[in-house]
C-alpha cells in the first residue's frame, strides 16, 4: 500500500533552521522544463566517485547569521546533517557502500525491498561499531524475529546508540550475515570496536555485510536509509532529494544525477537514483526524502527526472560533511 503522506512545506522549511540556501538559486521559485540532455557529453566514465579535488570550488556556506531554507521555494539548500555513525567496514576492506542495490531500492521488482545498504567484502573482514552503544542483541536470527520471517539474517548484532542533538534521541544499527559475533546482549562497546566478521549467513546471496539504522529495533518497517546517517569520506557530501505533485503528495521518479567536477567540460560519473519503493515503510526522518546518495565528491551536479511528461532539471552543490536537499514540485 502507498504510504499517505503529505508534505508540509512550511513544517519542512521549519524543521532545520540551520540551514544555508544554495547561493545560485534563490531566485527560483520552481523547476522548469527543459532541452534534452547535452549530447556533447561523452559516455559515463569507469572515474572514481570520489575525486579528491574537484576543479571547480563549491559555493561556500554563508558565515553570516543562518537564515530558515525553504528547498520547496529555491533549488536546493545545503544543510548541517546528522553524519553520527561511522563506516562498519575499514580498510583495507571495502567501507563504501554497493551502488547495485540501494536502500529502499527492488532491483525493478526482482528483490525484496531493501531495508540497508551492502558492504561486500570477504568473509571474515572485521565489522566494527558504527558508534558508542550497548549491544541490544547478538545472536542467530532463527530465535528471535527482526524482519518478515525468521532466518532471514542469519547472524546478527543490534546496538542501542544514545544520540545528542541529533532528531532521535537513540537510533539503533543492525549488522546482518555475519560469519562470526565477537559481543554478547548488554555488552557495553565503543565506535570503531570490533563486534563481528563479515559472512553470508540467513538468505544472503555471497558474503557480505548488511547494515541497517532504526528507529525501533524490533520493527522491520522502521528503518532509515543510512546514507544519510554514515559520515562522508574526507571532502565528500549526501544529497537528499524529493519529488511531489501541486498537491504536495509524493511522487517516486528515477533521478539521473550526474557529476560535474568542471561544468564547462563533460560529466565524470552519472547515477540512475531510484525513489525508494512505495510499498517500503519508512519511518518520516528529518528530510522527508525519497532518495538519496551518499559520499559523492564536492562539486557540481545536474540532477533530471521526467514527472508527467515533462524533464525537469536542477543544477546543485554538494559540500564537503554537508547534506544538499533537493525538492521538485511536479506541475
Amino acid at each position: 500500500m502507498m504510504p499517505a503522506r503529505a508534505i508540509s512545506f512550511v513544517s519542512m522549511a521549519a524543521s532545520l533552521i540551520l540551514a544555508a540556501c544554495g547561493n545560485a538559486a534563490v531566485a527560483a521559485t520552481s523547476p522548469s522544463p527543459l532541452v534534452p540532455l547535452p549530447t556533447s557529453n561523452t559516455a559515463p566514465s569507469p572515474t572514481s566517485k570520489r575525486i579528491s579535488s574537484p576543479q571547480e570550488t563549491p559555493t561556500p556556506i554563508s558565515t553570516a547569521t543562518p537564515m530558515p531554507c525553504a528547498p520547496s521555494a529555491v533549488d536546493y539548500c545545503i544543510e548541517g546533517a546528522f553524519f553520527v555513525f561511522q563506516p562498519p567496514i575499514v580498510p583495507p576492506g571495502t567501507d563504501s557502500i554497493d551502488r547495485g542495490y540501494p536502500y529502499g531500492s527492488t532491483e525493478g521488482g526482482r528483490l525484496d525491498q531493501h531495508h540497508g545498504v551492502e558492504f561486500y567484502n570477504a568473509s571474515g573482514t572485521p565489522v566494527l561499531a558504527a558508534e558508542d552503544g550497548t549491544v541490544y542483541y547478538a545472536g542467530d536470527d532463527t530465535l528471535r524475529k527482526f524482519s518478515p520471517w525468521l532466518g532471514f539474517y542469519g547472524n546478527i548484532v543490534v546496538l542501542e546508540h544514545p544520540l545528542l542533538g541529533a532528531p532521535f534521541d537513540r537510533l539503533y544499527t543492525l549488522s546482518a550475515h555475519l560469519s562470526k559475533i565477537d559481543v554478547s546482549n548488554g555488552q557495553t562497546v565503543t565506535a570503531g570496536e570490533k563486534i563481528g566478521e563479515v559472512g553470508m549467513t540467513g538468505t544472503a546471496l555471497g558474503s557480505h555485510l548488511h547494515f541497517e539504522v532504526r528507529v525501533d529495533p524490533n520493527n522491520y518497517g522502521s528503518t532509515l536509509n543510512p546514507e544519510l546517517w554514515l559520515v562522508p569520506h574526507p571532502g565528500n557530501g549526501t544529497l537528499a532529494l524529493l519529488a511531489t505533485d501541486m498537491a504536495g503528495m509524493i511522487i517516486f521518479p528515477s533521478f539521473n544525477v550526474q557529476y560535474y567536477p568542471d561544468r564547462n567540460k563533460p560529466e565524470t560519473a552519472r547515477y540512475l537514483v531510484d525513489a525508494y519503493s512505495p510499498e517500503t515503510a519508512i519511518t518520516d526522518d528529518p528530510w522527508n526524502e525519497i532518495a538519496a546518495i551518499g559520499d559523492q565528491p564536492a562539486g557540481s551536479y545536474r540532477i533530471t527526472f521526467v514527472g508527467a511528461g515533462v524533464l525537469y532539471e536542477r543544477w546543485v552543490e554538494i559540500q564537503p560533511n554537508q547534506l544538499t536537499r533537493v525538492i521538485f514540485v511536479v506541475k
